[in-house]
C-alpha cells in the first residue's frame, strides 16, 4: 500500500513525542552537568581495581567470518553470502569471499540492536502472528517463511525488518547463534559510559518521559544508540495507532498481509528514525551551546548550589520519607533477600565459569608451549589468548549461566517486563572481567620474557603469573558483582516505590518549587530530588542485604571490610604503555604488509567452521546460480554504483546501569568505518539513515537501522524496489568468482546446471542502523 498518506500523521506524532522528550532532556542536561562537575571536584571513593583495563581491545581484528545462506525477500530466493563480523559487531554481508577481499561494497550492513536471535521457524511465526492480531494463516496454508534446512537463524525486531539465515548443520547453527547473540549484546549496549553528561541526561530524560505516562519499571527497548532508543520510544506509542489504521486495509492471504505489515512497520520505523535523529541532534546542539555558561555558573556557585539542594532535600525528606519507609517496610523489604538470591546464583556461576575458562586456556597454553617448543609457540598461543573475551563460542558457557535467571512471582509484583536487561548487563561485565584478566596476564608475562632462560623458567613463570592474576580477578569480580547486585535491586525496587507513592506524593511536589533560587533552577529539579529521597529510603536495606550475602561463602564474595591494597604498584604504569602485538614483536618480519593484504589476512577471533561456500539441499528454492546475471529491476542502480558516503559512528563502550534500565546499541552507517559499539554516535542528518557497520576496510559504519544508501527511512532494504534505488556491487572484473568461492544457484527447483559464480543485481546494499 502507498504510505504517502501516513507521512503527516507519523511526522506529527514523532514531533509531539520528541518535543516532550527534548524538554525533559534540556532539564536533565543541567542536572547531569552539575553532577559531573561536582564529581570532578569532590571525587568518589571506592575499591581500586586490581586488574588492568585494555583501551582498544579489537583494533584491526575481525570477530568472525564465514558463509551463510540468506533469504532475499525481493526475489524470494536463498543466496549464499560471506558474512563478516568486524570489531564493532556489525553484520556485514558480501556477495562472496572474493568480493570482501577485493573491497567491493557489501550487500547488507546490519546493526542488531533491539533484535532477538531465533533458531526455529515456529518461534518466529508465533511472534509474527502476535504482531498483527487477528491475522493468522489457516491450517494447511503456506506460512510466511519456509526454511530449506532444519537449522534456521532469524533476526527478529518488533518494528524493523527481519533477517532470515540458515546453515547446514547444528554445529554451524550453534556457532552462528553465539556470534549473533554477541552482536546483539554489544549493539544493545550503545550509550557510552565514558560520557558523564550526555548519557546520564539522555537516560534520565527517557525515564522521566515514560514515568510522566505512568510507565514505570524496566524497558526492553532501551537498546541501541540514542536515535534508535528515541525511535523505539515513538514506535511504542505509534504502533497501536498504525495497526488499527493499516490492519483493515491489508489485502490478500494471511501470510501476504503479515509480510506487508512487516514492510510497512519497517518503512515507518525508518521515517521515525530520520525525524528523531534530526530533532535530537538539534536539542543536543542547543544544550552544548549553553554548556560553557552553565559550567561557569556551576564552578562559581558550587557551594551555594549544594546548600540550596540540601535545603530542598530536607523539606522533601520530611514530607516523603515517613510514607516511603512504610511502603518499603510493607512491600519491598520482605522480598529483597529473595530477589538478591535469584540474581546472585546465576551471576556468581557465570563469573566462576569465566575464571574456569581463563584458567583452562592458560593452563593448556602452558602445557602446549612446554611440549611443542618455546617462544614461537608462546607467541602463537598468546595471539589467540589475547582475544579470549571476544570469542563468542568460548564465552558462551559463561553467558549461558545467566539464562537461569528467573524472577518468577517477583517479576509481576515489581513490574519487571523482562529479565533480559539484567542478563545482558551481567554478561557484559563477564566479558570485561575476562578481558581485564587476559590483558593483565599478557602484560605481566611480556614484562618477564626478557628475564627467562629455557622452557622450565617459562613454564614456572606462566604458572606464577596465572596465580597472581586469579587473585586479582577474584577481588575485582567480587567488587563488580556487588555493584551489579546493588544496581539491579535499585532498578527493580525504585520504579515500584515511585509508582506506589505517586498517588499521595507526586501531586504535592509542585509546592517545593518555590524553595529553589531562580539562578539555580537549571541544576536542581524537584522531581530528581524527590527520587533521591525515595532511593535513600531503600538504599540502607539493599546495602545491608548485599553485605550479608558477602558472608555466604557459596557466592565467593569479599566482605566490604576486605580491602586489597595494590600489591603491584608499577602494574598500572605498565598498562599505560603501547598495546602488545605478539606476532609483530616476535615474528621477526622486517616489513609491514600492504593494507589490502593486511585486510585480507585480518586476524580473526573465532575460527571458521566452513570457509568454502556450500549448497543447500536439493529441492530448496532457487539455490543454483543462473548462467547469466539477472537484469536489474526497475528503480535499481546498475552494478558498480557506489554506495552513498558513510558517516563515521563512534565506538560504543559498555555503559553502566541506570536506575531505570540500561541502554545499549550502536549505529551503523553505510560505506564508512564503523566505530566500536559505543556511542550514541549520531549519524548526520540526511534523508537516509545509515548502517554503522565497520569492517577492517572502508565499510560504512553501522548505525541504527542504518539507512539504505538511498532510502528515506532508517533500515535496510526498502519495502518496494520502486521507491528506493538499490546499489549493487560490481562483479569482480566481470569474471566469475574463483573456484574457492562457488556461488549457489538462482534457478528454481528442478532446474539443472553446474553452480557458477554470478553477481546478482536484484538486491542493493542494505544498510541497517
Amino acid at each position: 500500500p502507498c504510505l504517502t498518506w501516513l507521512c503527516c500523521p507519523v511526522a506529527e506524532k514523532t514531533g509531539k513525542v520528541l518535543g516532550e522528550f527534548c524538554r525533559c532532556y534540556k532539564e536533565q542536561f543541567g542536572v547531569a552537568l552539575f553532577n559531573s562537575v561536582r564529581y570532578e571536584i569532590e571525587g568518589a571513593g571506592g575499591p581500586q581495581p586490581q586488574l588492568l583495563h585494555r583501551k582498544v581491545p579489537l583494533e584491526d581484528h575481525v570477530i568472525y567470518s564465514g558463509n551463510i545462506f540468506q533469504y532475499i525477500e525481493e526475489n524470494k530466493k536463498w543466496r549464499n553470502r560471506f558474512c563478516v563480523v568486524p570489531h564493532n559487531y556489525g553484520l556485514v554481508l558480501y556477495e562472496n569471499k572474493l568480493a570482501y577481499e577485493r573491497e567491493l561494497p557489501p550487500r547488507v550492513l546490519v546493526n542488531s540492536a533491539g533484535y532477538k536471535v531465533l533458531t526455529s521457524v515456529e518461534q518466529y511465526l508465533e511472534l509474527v502472528n502476535n504482531s498483527l492480531p487477528g491475522v493468522t494463516p489457516k491450517s494447511g496454508h503456506s506460512p510466511i517463511l519456509k526454511c530449506p534446512t532444519d537449522f534456521p537463524l532469524i533476526l527478529w525486531h518488533p518494528y524493523a525488518r527481519h533477517y532470515y539465515f540458515c546453515v547446514m548443520t547444528s554445529k554451524e547453527q550453534e556457532k552462528w547463534r553465539a556470534v549473533f547473540q554477541d552482536c546483539v549484546r554489544h549493539c544493545n549496549n550503545g550509550i557510552s559510559e565514558d560520557s558523564r553528561v550526555e548519557a546520564p541526561a539522555f537516560t534520565d530524560a527517557i525515564r522521566m518521559y515514560r514515568q510522566s505516562r505512568e510507565q514505570y519499571g524496566t524497558w526492553d527497548m532501551l537498546c541501541g544508540n540514542e536515535t534508535q532508543v528515541l525511535s523505539n520510544l515513538v514506535m511504542e506509542e505509534l504502533l497501536p495507532e498504525l495497526r488499527s489504521a493499516i490492519g483493515p486495509r491489508l489485502k490478500g492471504k494471511a501470510p501476504e498481509r503479515q509480510r506487508t505489515w512487516i514492510q510497512v512497520s519497517d518503512a515507518v520505523y525508518r521515517m521515525v528514525y530520520e525525524l528523531a535523529k534530526a530533532q535530537y541532534d538539534a536539542a543536543v546542539a542547543r544544550c552544548e551551546q549553553e554548556r560553557p555558561q552553565l559550567e561557569s555558573t556551576i564552578r562559581t556557585d558550587m557551594d551555594q548550589i549544594i546548600t540550596s539542594k540540601e535545603h530542598l532535600a530536607s523539606k522533601i525528606r520530611a514530607f516523603v520519607l515517613p510514607k516511603a519507609e512504610v511502603c518499603v517496610r510493607n512491600h519491598v523489604q520482605p522480598y529483597i533477600s529473595s530477589i538478591l538470591e535469584a540474581l546472585m546464583t546465576p551471576t556468581s556461576q557465570g563469573f566462576a565459569e569465566v575464571r574456569e575458562v581463563f584458567f583452562k586456556e592458560v593452563t593448556d597454553m602452558n602445557m602446549n608451549v612446554v611440549n611443542e617448543g618455546g617462544l614461537e609457540k608462546l607467541v602463537e598461543y598468546m595471539e589467540k589468548l589475547s582475544h579470549l573475551a571476544f570469542h563468542p563460542v568460548k564465552m558462551q558457557s559463561c553467558y549461558e549461566k545467566m539464562d537461569q535467571l528467573k524472577l518468577e512471582g517477583l517479576q509481576q509484583r515489581f513490574d519487571v517486563s523482562s529479565t533480559s536487561v539484567f542478563k545482558q548487563r551481567a554478561q557484559i561485565h563477564m566479558r570485561q572481567q575476562m578481558d581485564d584478566a587476559v590483558y593483565t596476564f599478557e602484560t605481566l608475562l611480556h614484562q618477564e620474557l626478557g628475564k627467562l632462560q629455557g622452557k622450565d623458567d617459562l613454564c614456572k613463570s606462566i604458572q606464577r603469573i596465572l596465580e597472581r592474576v586469579l587473585k586479582k580477578f577474584d577481588y575485582d569480580s567480587s567488587t563488580v558483582r556487588k555493584k551489579f547486585f546493588r544496581e539491579a535491586l535499585l532498578q527493580i525496587t525504585i520504579p515500584f516505590l515511585l509508582k506506589k507513592l505517586a498517588p499521595t506524593c507526586k501531586g504535592e511536589l509542585a509546592k517545593f518549587q518555590e524553595l529553589i533560587f531562580e539562578d539555580f533552577a537549571s541544576f536542581i529539579l524537584v522531581e530528581n530530588t524527590y527520587e533521591e529521597v525515595v532511593l535513600q529510603s531503600v538504599m540502607k536495606d539493599i546495602m545491608q542485604a548485599v553485605k550479608e550475602a558477602a558472608v555466604q561463602r557459596k557466592h565467593n564474595l569479599y566482605r566490604d571490610s576486605m580491602v586489597m591494597h595494590n600489591s603491584d604498584p608499577n602494574l598500572h604504569l605498565l598498562g599505560e604503555g603501547l598495546p602488545i602485538d605478539w606476532s609483530e614483536e616476535y615474528s621477526g618480519q622486517p616489513e609491514a604488509e600492504p593494507a589490502a593484504e593486511r585486510r585480507r589476512r585480518a586476524k580473526q577471533v573465532v575460527s571458521v567452521i566452513q570457509d568454502d561456500e556450500g549448497a543447500l539441499p536439493y529441492g530448496a528454492e532457487a539455490l543454483l546460480p543462473p548462467r547469466s546475471p539477472e537484469p536489474p529491476e526497475a528503480g535499481e542502480a546498475q552494478p558498480g554504483a557506489a554506495p552513498s558516503p558513510p558517516d563515521a559512528v563512534p565506538h560504543a563502550t559498555p555503559r553502566s546501569s541506570v536506575p531505570a534500565s540500561p541502554v545499549s546499541g550502536a549505529d551503523v552507517p553505510s560505506g564508512a568505518e564503523v566505530p566500536h559499539v559505543t556511542p550514541r554516535s549520531s549519524v548526520p542528518a540526511s534523508p537516509v539513515p545509515r548502517a554503522d557497520v565497520p569492517s577492517d576496510a572502508e565499510v560504512p559504519h553501522v548505525t541504527p537501522r542504518s539507512s539504505v544508501p538511498a532510502s528515506p527511512v532508517p533500515g535496510a532494504e526498502p519495502p518496494s524496489a520502486s521507491s528506493v534505488p538499490h546499489v549493487t556491487a560490481a562483479p569482480p572484473g566481470g569474471q566469475s568468482p574463483s573456484a574457492a568461492c562457488p556461488q549457489s544457484s538462482d534457478k528454481e527447483p528442478g532446474e539443472h546446471g553446474e553452480p557458477r559464480g554470478s553477481t546478482e543485481s536484484g538486491e542493493g546494499v542494505q544498510t541497517e542502523f
